[in-house]
């Protein structure tokens, strides 16, 4: 068994709040337990990139979740922007495909080593977690399998480069035995036992995401929106400790 430390590692803390002093409050609470943040669409709009920059001083690691997708060339751009940034993690959408992962790649390691930064890990993102079955089919026109389309997508993911994928921990398994123990997978959908699923579909707890193969587990809601952040955190790094 992994002690609480690696456990907690292992965690990643959506900050999906509206504005930084919310978020600086949340590490403030938490740094002594998590030390790897999720920026996302909404904190990002609300602050614009000083919240990169902010959280950095805490001394944690920070994934960058806005999910690039578009022509390689914007893609590529934005990567060298992010880099710039410090941002241990960024990622992308694969359905751009392999022209615009490809082109990522490469910008960010470019950019990387112009800066002598180590280059941030950079994930690609497979099928929302919001989603299922029917609405891939019906919805998106994907006709093969759900797991099918993760595996197809995880499998270029690798083939261009990329550290890893963001995907629901119901597809980590078949991920982890077909493309191997190097590859990361993020997993978000993730909800401890005493909290509600939300708007998530393909859900599962923490404990059995990591014994499914996941690498990272994205956790938002139970802890931020929890009446004392740090409480639920480390009941969370209880629980996936048995």
């Amino acid at each position: 068994m992994l002690d609480e430390q690696k456990l907690a590692e292992k965690i990643i803390v959506a900050l999906d709040v509206d504005n930084e002093e919310d978020a600086y409050m949340l590490v403030s609470q938490l740094s002594s337990t998590i030390t790897f943040y999720k920026i996302g669409l909404k904190l990002f709009v609300s602050c614009g990139p000083r919240i990169i920059t902010g959280l950095k001083k805490f001394g944690v690691r920070v994934f960058l979740d806005l999910k690039f997708h578009d022509i390689p060339n914007t893609v590529a751009s934005a990567a060298r922007v992010a880099v710039s940034y410090g941002v241990d993690m960024f990622n992308i959408h694969l359905s751009g495909g392999r022209e615009m992962i490809l082109r990522t790649v490469e910008a960010a390691e470019k950019k990387s080593v112009q800066m002598g930064i180590p280059c941030p890990q950079i994930v690609g993102v497979t099928v929302l977690t919001s989603f299922n079955q029917k609405n891939l089919q019906e919805e998106a026109g994907v006709q093969r399998s759900l797991i099918d389309h993760v595996l197809h997508l995880a499998q270029m993911a690798r083939e261009c480069g990329l550290n890893g994928i963001v995907a629901s921990p119901r597809e980590a398994q078949v991920v982890r035995k077909e493309i191997g123990d190097d590859f990361i997978i993020v997993t978000p959908g993730v909800r401890p036992l005493w909290a509600a699923s939300g708007d998530q579909q393909r859900i599962m707890t923490p404990r059995r995401a990591l014994q499914e193969g996941a690498s990272y587990l994205v956790i938002g809601r139970p802890i931020i929106e929890h009446p004392s952040p740090r409480e639920a955190a480390e009941k969370i790094v209880a629980e996936i400790g048995g």
